[in-house]
C-alpha cells in the first residue's frame, strides 16, 4: 500500500476472484460459470453496426433490456434495474441500506464482508446449522437489512420460497435483499414476492445461468420505489454502467428461452452425476442446488486436494475460511468434463 492510502482503504481485505490462469489450458471448474456456450442467437445480434457505433454512450435506461427482462418476469419496467454484473447490484444495496446495520449467514458470498466495511455497514454474522443449513427462523426481527444468498455461497443449500417469505413477513419494517446468482438451479424464484411486499430486493445474474460471465451484467427487481432509491445511488456513482454490447447480448439471451432451459437440464443432470460420483469416492457432499458442490474428504485436506488437481490441469476452487476450509468446491462442468475430474480424484485418493 501507497502512504497516501486513507484508512478504510488501508483496513479493506478485499474479494479474491477465482483463478483466470492463462499459462496452459484447464479443465476450469472453480469459478461457478456455464460450462456451454452463449447464446447463439445473443452472439449474433452484436453485428458490425452495433460494434461501429461504439463511439457513442450506451442507453443509461437500457431501456430495450428492461423491458425484455420485465417482460420475461412478468413485472412492471419501473420494477427492474440493470448493474454491471450483480456485484453492483449489491453494492448499490449496501449503500442504499445498509448503514444501519445488515445480517447474513457466516458462511456465504464473500462480497458481503467487503461491502459493508466499504459502506460502513455494522455487520451481524448468523451462524450456519452444523450441517450448513439456515435455520431461517434466526433471521426473524433482526431490525436491520437482511441478506441472504438462495442457493447460498459457498456451500449451493437453499432456502424454499415459503422460508424467504417468512423472513420478508417478519422483517416488514426492514429491507431483505435475496441474492439469487444460482436460482436457475434450483427454480424457487423469490421475483414473484415483490408483488406482494415492499421490502424485497431480489438480485440476479446473467453470469451462470446465461453463459454471460464475461459480459457482467445483472439487474434488480424490486418495489418501484425501491428501485427509485437505488436509480439515486446509480446516477451518483456509474449512470452509464453497462456496456452496449453486453445490454444487447443480455436482451437476447433472456429471450432465447429453449436454449436458456436446454442448458439448465444439461447442468442440473450433470450436477446429480457429479455429486454420486463423489459419494462413490467417499466424499462428503453437501445438499446443492446451485451449479457448483462443497465436498471433502478424511483422506485427504481441502487445499491439498485444490494443488493435486491443478497439477492435472484442472482448477476447482477452495476456500480458508474455518468452517469450510476442509472443502473444495466445484463447479458442474460438461459430462466430460465431470468424468475427467472424478476420474483424477480417484487416481490422486488411491495414489
Amino acid at each position: 500500500m501507497s502512504r497516501f492510502a486513507c484508512e478504510k482503504v488501508n483496513g479493506i481485505a478485499p474479494y479474491v476472484p477465482g483463478e483466470q490462469p492463462q499459462d496452459k489450458s484447464y479443465i476450469k471448474l472453480n469459478t461457478n460459470e456455464n460450462p456451454y456456450y452463449t447464446s447463439d442467437r445473443a452472439v449474433k445480434s452484436i453485428t458490425q453496426d452495433v460494434l461501429k457505433n461504439l463511439k457513442r454512450y450506451s442507453d443509461p435506461e437500457c431501456k430495450p433490456l428492461v423491458r425484455a427482462i420485465a417482460n420475461y418476469y412478468g413485472v412492471s419496467s419501473e420494477n427492474v434495474l440493470v448493474t454491471n454484473g450483480s456485484d453492483e447490484a449489491l453494492a448499490f444495496c449496501f449503500q442504499a441500506y445498509g448503514r444501519g446495520g445488515v445480517c447474513y449467514a457466516d458462511v456465504t458470498y464473500g462480497f458481503y464482508d467487503v461491502f459493508a466495511h466499504m459502506y460502513d455497514c455494522p455487520v451481524e454474522h448468523i451462524h450456519l446449522e452444523k450441517d450448513y443449513s439456515i435455520d431461517f427462523e434466526k433471521y426473524y426481527a433482526k431490525h436491520k437489512t437482511i441478506v441472504i444468498a438462495n442457493p447460498n455461497a459457498q456451500t449451493g443449500i437453499a432456502l424454499s420460497l415459503s422460508a424467504i417469505e417468512k423472513i420478508i413477513i417478519e422483517n416488514s419494517d426492514n429491507i431483505v435483499i435475496v441474492d439469487q446468482a444460482y436460482v436457475d438451479f434450483f427454480g424457487e424464484n423469490a421475483i414473484p414476492l415483490i408483488k406482494k411486499y415492499d421490502n424485497l430486493v431480489v438480485v440476479n445474474t446473467f453470469s451462470k445461468s446465461r453463459s454471460l460471465a464475461g459480459a457482467r451484467v445483472g439487474y434488480i427487481i424490486a418495489d418501484s420505489k425501491l428501485i427509485v432509491d437505488l436509480n439515486k445511488v446509480k446516477y451518483s456513482f456509474h449512470p452509464y454502467n453497462v456496456n452496449t454490447v453486453s445490454m444487447l447480448l443480455a436482451k437476447n439471451a433472456i429471450e432465447d428461452d429453449e436454449y436458456f432451459k436446454l442448458t439448465v437440464s444439461k447442468i442440473v443432470a450433470t450436477r446429480a452425476k457429479l455429486i454420486d460420483g463423489l459419494k462413490d469416492l467417499d466424499f462428503y457432499v453437501l445438499p446443492s442446488s446451485a451449479n457448483f458442490v462443497l465436498a471433502c474428504t478424511q483422506k485427504m485436506s481441502g487445499e491439498d486436494l485444490y494443488f493435486k488437481l491443478k497439477e492435472k490441469a484442472i482448477l476447482v476452487r477452495h476456500f480458508s475460511d474455518e468452517r469450510i476450509k476442509n472443502f473444495i468446491r466445484i463447479t458442474v462442468g460438461t459430462d466430460q468434463e465431470t468424468a475427467a475430474l472424478l476420474a483424477a480424484l480417484k487416481e490422486i485418493l488411491e495414489g
